[in-house]
C-alpha cells in the first residue's frame, strides 16, 4: 500500500479556503490553516492508519446537510441539499485523489 507522506497533507492544509464552512466537527478551515505546520504530521499518520485499515474515524463521516437555494425560493424544487463535511476528511479525500489521479497517468490509465 501507498504510504501517505506529510508533504501533500502540508501542502493542501496550508492552503485551505478559509472563507469555506467548517464541518460538524467545528473545526474550521482557518484554523487548520493557521496550525497546519502543527497538525500535518499528526493527520499524516492518521491518514496513512486510515488507509492501511480501511476505516476513517467515525466523525468524519458525518456532515450537516442544508438547503441551498437556487432561483426563486417560491418552488420547493429550487432547493438543493449541501453537506458540510469535516475539513480532515476532505484533506483526505484530497491526498487519495491526488494519488489515484498520479497512478492512472504514470500507468497510462488516462
Amino acid at each position: 500500500p501507498p504510504v501517505i507522506h506529510e508533504e501533500p497533507a502540508s501542502d493542501l492544509l496550508s492552503y485551505l479556503d478559509t472563507h469555506k464552512s467548517m464541518g460538524p466537527d467545528g473545526i474550521h478551515p482557518r484554523v487548520m490553516r493557521e496550525l497546519a505546520e502543527e497538525l500535518t504530521k499528526l493527520l499524516s499518520i492518521i491518514y496513512h492508519q486510515s488507509w492501511l485499515t480501511r476505516e476513517v474515524p467515525d466523525d468524519w463521516k458525518l456532515a450537516t446537510v442544508t438547503p441551498n437555494i437556487f432561483y426563486r425560493k417560491e418552488d420547493l424544487g429550487n432547493y438543493r441539499p449541501v453537506s458540510l463535511t469535516s475539513v480532515p476528511s476532505k484533506v483526505m479525500e484530497q491526498i487519495i485523489m491526488r494519488a489515484i489521479t498520479q497512478h492512472l497517468q504514470d500507468s497510462q490509465g488516462i
